[in-house]
């Protein structure tokens, strides 16, 4: 199942939301995290079922992080704990890796280099 959440300008934000084998909510981000895309980045985060393992976020291809993704982030993160589940972040960038880091994010939310170590370990 993919559900494409579309993009608010032209290649700003793409988010695709996948279901892996175990049921796992697999949300894929492309271009950049900011102001523009970050509501309805938070909005594909929440509406991930409660009752699978848990939600990967796939970094791979994001480009940009502000503090609005980061937000969008920790607020998804705190609603998969208060359902029992867990979020993790899978292959960031070096450039939104070290923004995750430099805010402590890293330390709060598990972050995968890849999308595979990611999914096993969720």
């Amino acid at each position: 199942m993919a559900e494409t959440e579309g993009a608010s300008a032209p290649e700003r934000l793409l988010i695709t939301r996948t279901t892996a084998g175990d049921g796992t909510s697999v949300v894929t981000l492309a271009g950049e995290v900011d102001l523009d895309g970050s509501a309805r980045l938070r909005e594909a985060l929440l509406s991930c079922p409660g009752t699978g393992p848990g939600t990967v976020v796939d970094l791979a291809d994001v480009t940009f992080m502000d503090s609005s993704g980061i937000n969008a982030l920790i607020t998804a993160h705190q609603a998969a704990q208060a359902d029992g589940t867990r979020l993790c972040l899978a292959a960031p960038q070096h450039a939104v890796l070290r923004v995750l880091q430099l805010v402590g994010v890293d330390t709060l939310i598990p972050c995968y280099p890849t999308l595979e170590e990611a999914l096993s370990a969720s």
